[in-house]
């Protein structure tokens, strides 16, 4: 039997992975500050030496974990997004993704209460918006241009509506979440060029 000989490159991608998910389970469960280097390379089985050679400190590490999860974010938008309906309908289903994608456990914690913190929002919100808003924004332009959404600044209006969502998803426990994708697609809804007749 041959075995397979790992590159150098499969072994660094293999660490990487480990860090993060290593860092992601651990600033989940306790959050950032209360989070050392030396629990998240204890977690991966791994040495300092590890994760100082793929991330600069543990907020280089904090920035990849949020990465990876707005674009996990974005992704189950983007499937729930695929609804049979019109535009409007889409946006609905896709804020419904955003509220399962952000019951993940952690997820609210990393994205919502420590990302802001420890990366500023500013570096928060250009990592949502080449992922998530960017979803949005392109659905809320297509939309108004198929006539079927109130020609709002759509800029200004993605805004609105990412912390309506972001809003409801730290607030909504489990058995009230259902309130709150009412409540969003009531907003959504009353955005349309038209009252639906029914």
């Amino acid at each position: 039997m041959t075995r397979v000989r790992r590159t150098n490159a499969d072994r660094a991608q293999a660490t990487r992975q480990a860090l993060m998910a290593a860092g992601r389970r651990l600033f989940a469960d306790q959050g950032f500050q209360a989070t050392g280097t030396p629990q998240i390379v204890a977690e991966a089985g791994l040495t300092r030496g590890a994760l100082y050679h793929h991330f600069e400190d543990k907020a280089a590490l904090f920035a990849a974990i949020v990465e990876a999860e707005q674009a996990a974010v974005a992704a189950h938008i983007k499937a729930a997004s695929a609804v049979e309906g019109d535009l409007v309908d889409q946006l609905i289903a896709g804020g419904e993704g955003f509220m399962a994608a952000m019951a993940e456990p952690g997820r609210r914690r990393i994205l919502l209460v420590d990302g802001p913190a420890v990366l500023g929002r500013e570096r928060l919100e250009a990592g949502e918006a080449a992922h998530a808003r960017r979803t949005l924004d392109e659905g809320l332009t297509l939309a108004m241009e198929a006539g079927v959404l109130r020609r709002l600044p759509v800029r200004e209006l993605s805004d609105l509506l990412g912390a309506l969502f972001d809003r409801a998803a730290l607030m909504a426990a489990d058995d009230d979440r259902a309130a709150w994708r009412a409540a969003l697609a009531g907003v959504l809804e009353g955005l349309r060029a038209e009252a639906r007749s029914g």
